[in-house]
């Protein structure tokens, strides 16, 4: 709402009376500068934590602790004027949380807020809206003006660190929409122009029907060969219809994954998990999706991985972006699977896919899913395989194929959102990637095989 001059004169006159009454001492007033010049002068969220704490120690000789409160409430300690930043913030618990101070065992509890008109811009515990609290241990119990002068300093750090959170918020949505745009056209755009090509190839079709019309006109053709013609264009476009079903229910699935209302009031993909037919609904999905792809390039697609069977169990998984994370895999095996010659002397090139459980992966008794997707061609060199899932980058095997080198980044991102870790292994004939996810649900029958990456 805006004032009038008056209004802020007004605010400025019972500023400069509440600040006599204060009486603070030189020390006192020498740290609150110390403060506010070095919060404009550090940007960072990590630096402005150690400014917070070192004011008190350096100007007053006291020690003290930084907590933070998260958004499902949890407190945790940031850093301390001991030691610095915690890294990482640990959890801590018993930390008063009230809006008022509170003194225990030597210690002094100020908790602060930020600005009550922006605090709906933060998530916070709508019934804690403490953004945090200042611990201070005075080597001497603190007077009433000296706690009065802490609760002023714990305001100015609620106050600064909210505006820096909101910054930093509002920074990270910036970078989220930008990525998200990126994706969208690497994951949406680009394979939507597949359309192009099932939408030329009905065209073809009905020119067809049109010249069979015309010579059942002209009695030109048989009975038998009119029936064999509508015989064949009716399986045609029946496969045709199928086709462009899939990429529609494909292209939807994708768009509803990437444009949820949580990823943009998070600033980052918030998953769905809900249980699946893993490989039915994502792998067998998506290679539908390429199989005729990788037939027009001479990739066949061998079994010698295992497979997936779908039958063993059932995973609780984000079915839009995983089956993104497969697209990503299976265009990439697209663009670089090159021929080579096998252990026969044979050439061959074809792609392969499988499953193995590793017992413990994510530590005792908490084994993980090992997804591959093999395709064969040169190796990466070791430098190239430390950079391949990073965002932008592409590699010396392009062989100018089209690409903006985020489809790896982009499955970095969702598997990482599961808990879960992706890789990259040479190996005979070619290159595996592969992501281990935690098997969070029971399987309903005891693997008969546990299939080995080639």
């Amino acid at each position: 709402m805006d004032v009038n001059l008056e209004v802020i004169g007004e605010r400025l006159r019972t500023k400069k009376k509440q600040y006599e009454e204060y009486a603070f001492s030189k020390a006192q007033i020498n740290a609150l500068w110390a403060f506010f010049d070095l919060a404009q002068e550090y940007t960072t969220l990590e630096n402005f934590y150690r400014v917070c704490v070192l004011v008190p120690k350096e100007f007053l000789n006291c020690e003290s602790n930084l907590y933070l409160v998260g958004e499902q409430g949890q407190v945790t300690l940031v850093a301390t004027s001991k030691t610095g930043l915690a890294e990482p913030p640990k959890p801590v618990e018993n930390i008063p949380l009230g809006e008022e101070t509170s003194a225990r065992n030597g210690s002094y509890f100020f908790p602060f807020k930020g600005n009550r008109k922006l605090l709906s811009l933060l998530a916070l515990p709508q019934e804690k809206p403490v953004l945090g609290v200042l611990e201070i241990i005075s080597p001497t119990p603190l007077a009433e003006h000296d706690i009065l002068f802490f609760q002023k300093y714990a305001n100015r750090i609620g106050y600064n660190l909210h505006i820096k959170l909101l910054m930093s918020h509002t920074l990270e949505h910036i970078k989220f929409v930008n990525e998200l745009v990126a994706d969208i056209e690497h994951n949406v755009i680009i394979p939507n122009m597949y359309y192009r090509y099932l939408f030329r190839t009905l065209r073809r079709k009905i020119d067809f029907l049109r010249e069979l019309e015309e010579n059942i006109k002209s009695r030109s053709f048989s009975r038998e060969k009119i029936a064999g013609a509508l015989e064949h264009l009716y399986r045609e476009l029946t496969n045709h219809y199928q086709q462009i079903e899939k990429h529609y229910e494909t292209v939807s699935l994708f768009l509803e994954s990437l444009l949820r209302k949580e990823h943009f009031e998070k600033g980052r993909f918030v998953i769905r998990k809900r249980p699946c037919r893993f490989a039915k609904e994502v792998i067998e999905a998506q290679l539908e999706r390429y199989r005729k792809r990788f037939e027009k390039a001479g990739i066949a697609i061998d079994n010698r991985l295992g497979g997936v069977p779908d039958e063993e169990f059932i995973m609780a998984v984000d079915v839009g972006l995983l089956s993104q994370v497969y697209a990503n895999l299976f265009s990439n095996a697209l663009k670089y699977t090159q021929e080579v010659t096998d252990e026969e002397g044979r050439r061959v090139k074809f792609i392969s896919f499988g499953r193995e459980i590793i017992p413990n992966f994510f530590g005792p008794g908490r084994p993980g899913v090992k997804f591959n997707v093999f395709s064969t061609g040169p190796h990466l060199s070791p430098e190239e395989a430390q950079k391949v899932f990073e965002e932008g980058w592409r590699g010396s095997n392009t062989n100018n194929q089209p690409g903006s080198g985020r489809g790896l980044h982009f499955v970095k991102k969702v598997i990482e959102l599961h808990g879960g870790v992706v890789g990259y292994e040479p190996t005979p004939l070619g290159n595996n990637f592969f992501f281990v996810l935690p098997l969070q649900i029971a399987t309903k029958k005891t693997p008969q095989r546990l299939t080995k990456a080639h």
